[in-house]
């Protein structure tokens, strides 16, 4: 049985890829930034309700992964992080979707073979991989695709 499987690179641009039941992947940026005149948790409905979208363009999602950070460049992000995370757990719970975060160290090593690698070497890694994300964003959700791909499919696919 071949299943949706959805990659997330979260944050105020979230990079994302999906592979859909035709085994096509697909992939982009999603940019939260709050807007002018909008409540703070406006960003995360926005979040939610694009995910919903995403689930239905995709005739559902059967596995979600995404990159699970445990330090953060400024207190900001760590907090937009926070809450993109609860959101997404939220959602996956409340449609029984199961969801694994996946350590920044572990992406990067299996896509570049360095598991402190930099944004670039991620992004030339994936390039290598056939594919041309439009920043490290795209890049790192595509590398979780690689890495769900390469280490997990057989598990799911025997589901």
């Amino acid at each position: 049985m071949t299943l949706s499987v959805l990659a997330l690179d979260l944050g105020t641009r979230t990079g994302w890829a999906a592979k859909g039941k035709d085994r096509a992947i697909v992939s982009g940026v999603m940019n939260f930034k709050p807007q002018r005149f909008e409540g703070g948790g406006m960003r995360f409905l926005r979040f939610k309700r694009w995910l919903t979208e995403l689930k239905a363009n995709l005739d559902g999602i059967d596995a979600l992964y995404f990159e699970e950070v445990r330090r953060h460049v400024s207190t900001d992000s760590a907090h937009a992080y926070g809450g993109f995370l609860a959101t997404l757990t939220a959602w996956c719970e409340h449609h029984e979707i199961p969801y694994q975060g996946v350590p920044v160290g572990t992406i990067k090593r299996h896509v570049s073979g360095k598991g402190n690698a930099s944004k670039e070497d991620v992004i030339a890694a994936v390039r290598k991989r056939g594919f041309n994300p439009s920043d490290d964003n795209e890049a790192d959700a595509l590398a979780i695709m690689l890495w769900v791909q390469d280490t997990q499919e057989t598990e799911y696919e025997n589901a």
